[in-house]
């Protein structure tokens, strides 16, 4: 093929054809420089076909072709953001619920918090010991005794709160990721529609990247583009690509044009994890099937939202070698003493395994209706609930009740009120049920449990377990049923101070205050009652420090993710983010490559104008 004579102006025509698309282009960026999620573009040329002359010169320059208008983006920044992302959002949710968690502990000279309640009640039992038999003192002491429950009740009442509070924003979350996977499940056959004409849809492409952004700070995310070539294991691309989002480490969420759907199911009674959980937490499905929310590769928001609602400081029930009596109807399970928790799992004010609940042996989930802790054999027995399946095969699999999570999130600081409220309880009343009351009786407990004020009337206060045994039945009225939202003082006592015993034997006199003496050593006394090494009236610090700990930690972490964050975002930003400065030299640019090219095509008229109108060609 050989050129003619108007291959001059064709060359410039392409030229300016070239020009003015760089400069719509650069004119797209500058109106998007503004844009969330924004790519920059750039037109792509190159050099078009050259032709043969048939002369000395051998080949002819076409011109040029504008290939396509490509984003300038790199995949690498994008993986590093969104797992970046991934952590700050797990720390970003830590940090929020450990603001409320510090609030709620404050004690100070506007908030009255635990310190101010006790002093005040011992202070009150002071009083009683300097007025002996003066009633309006009796009164006064037990009425801080009541405002003592109180406060632990309404501490209870709140973390629950929270909780829920937490399990909602879990929900909130679940149909976001399901709003999320719709609209990039339709973006993926949108761009494919147009992308099968091999033309980029890149401001498509820019909102589906927004959405993985979005999508990555909830919960972890793994992105897969594959081409789809014109023939089974052929190289030519037909245009149209595969495009895949894996969540919580490995699971698909989107696959092309379809996605699946994640779901919260509240969890039933049987299925109550710890003693004081909220009722009705849920656990999440994907397609129907269980997602794992405590392992490893959970990341996000959704990560950090689990970890402080169900987080136990990995002080659930374990153990190896299950023994299941068919017959019995049970599961039997000893005590390894090399168990991190065996302390948590033999003292009973620590337990917070709920009285009734599912044990899973090996694999097989059973329900049970109690539980029966043998201090002497250091063994639980579970009693199954009827209708449960044949698990003799079961026999010497390891069982387990509920879930280690090793993070001091809500249950964690909910076991710690109920473990300081036993002890308390078992210590005030083991000395007050030493002493006569007025008539001459022996005295009632102080503190009860629960709004039908159980008495703990099966409680041995001097072996520490059921009546004379070595056993605690959840089935009994002990001390295990107590914990901070049902602790309670002794209503007829507060009704009638005359119930109150301050001395071990009435004939003594009003002025014998023996009693009095030993439920005063409580406060300060180990020997009388410990908590973590600590007296009891140390409670408080010892858990500040825990949420100090816990806050401080999720701050540290949460901006250091947010520094690295912006770092990766500048990064981001300074290969696929539009300049100012660098468009504007584009337009300078682009403008003179446009004059030239017509410039080119007015000489070219020129030309032609000489050699059709003067030489007669």
């Amino acid at each position: 093929m050989s050129t003619s004579q108007f291959f001059g102006l064709n060359i410039g025509y392409t030229g300016l054809q070239a020009a003015n698309a760089a400069l719509n282009v650069t004119g797209n960026n500058i109106s998007n420089v503004e844009t969330k999620g924004y790519t920059r573009q750039e037109a792509i040329q190159a050099a078009a076909d050259a032709l043969r002359t048939n002369t000395s010169y051998g080949m002819a320059g076409a011109g040029v072709d504008t290939k396509s208008i490509d984003q300038i983006r790199n995949a690498y920044y994008d993986l590093k953001y969104w797992q970046n992302n991934a952590s700050k959002g797990i720390y970003d949710i830590k940090q929020q619920y450990y603001r409320q968690i510090e609030d709620y502990f404050t004690d100070t000279d506007d908030v009255q918090g635990f310190n101010v309640v006790y002093s005040d009640m011992f202070d009150a039992l002071d009083e009683v010991y300097k007025s002996a038999g003066d009633d309006t003192k009796k009164a006064a002491f037990l009425s801080r005794c009541k405002a003592l429950t109180e406060y632990f009740n309404n501490m209870h009442t709140s973390l629950q709160r929270l909780q829920t509070d937490a399990n909602n924003e879990i929900m909130n979350k679940v149909n976001e990721i399901n709003s999320l996977a719709s609209e990039i499940a339709t973006l993926n056959k949108q761009i494919n529609t147009i992308e099968v004409n091999h033309v980029r849809a890149n401001e498509l492409r820019d909102k589906r990247n927004l959405l993985i952004d979005q999508l990555s700070e909830i919960v972890d995310v793994k992105v897969t583009e594959v081409p789809i070539y014109t023939t089974e294991g052929g190289t030519e691309e037909s245009g149209i690509y595969r495009y895949i989002v894996d969540i919580a480490g490995g699971q698909n969420l989107v696959n092309s044009y379809e996605y699946s759907t994640v779901s919260c199911v509240a969890r039933s009674g049987d299925e109550k994890v710890n003693q004081s959980d909220a009722d009705g937490l849920y656990d999440i499905y994907l397609n129907d099937l269980p997602l794992n929310l405590y392992g490893g590769s959970l990341g996000g928001q959704l990560k950090g939202l689990i970890e402080v609602r169900d987080g136990n400081n990995g002080e659930n029930f374990s153990a190896k070698g299950a023994y299941v009596d068919t017959t019995a109807n049970s599961v039997t399970v000893k005590i390894d003493k090399s168990n991190p928790n065996h302390d948590f799992l033999t003292d009973m004010n620590k337990v917070t395994m709920n009285p009734s609940g599912t044990i899973v042996v090996g694999n097989v989930r059973l329900v049970y209706e109690s539980w029966v802790y043998n201090a002497d054999e250091e063994e639980y027995t579970f009693n199954l609930a009827p209708g449960m399946p044949d698990a003799t095969s079961l026999s010497g699999k390891d069982a387990f009740v509920g879930v280690s999570i090793d993070y001091q999130g809500i249950p964690y600081y909910m076991a710690q009120m109920n473990e300081w409220v036993r002890s308390f309880a078992q210590a005030m009343n083991k000395i007050e049920k030493t002493a006569q009351d007025s008539n001459g009786k022996i005295a009632e407990v102080m503190f009860t449990c629960g709004s039908e004020e159980r008495k703990f009337d099966n409680y041995n206060y001097e072996t520490g377990y059921d009546g004379s045994t070595h056993l605690v039945n959840t089935l009994n009225n002990n001390y295990l049923q107590l914990t901070a939202g049902n602790f309670n003082i002794n209503s007829d006592m507060l009704k009638d101070v005359n119930l109150f015993g301050t001395t071990v034997d009435i004939t003594q006199g009003q002025d014998a205050q023996d009693i009095t003496l030993e439920l005063m050593k409580v406060r300060t006394d180990k020997s009388k009652m410990t908590y973590r090494g600590c007296s009891s009236e140390e409670f408080l610090q010892c858990l500040t420090s825990d949420v100090a700990l816990g806050a401080s930690s999720a701050n540290n972490f949460y901006s250091n993710f947010d520094k690295i964050s912006k770092s990766i975002v500048a990064q981001r930003t300074s290969v696929s983010g539009v300049d100012n400065d660098e468009e504007a030299l584009n337009l300078v640019k682009f403008q003179e490559a446009y004059n030239l090219s017509s410039k080119m095509i007015q000489i070219m008229t020129e030309i032609y104008d000489r050699l059709i109108l003067q030489t007669g060609v």
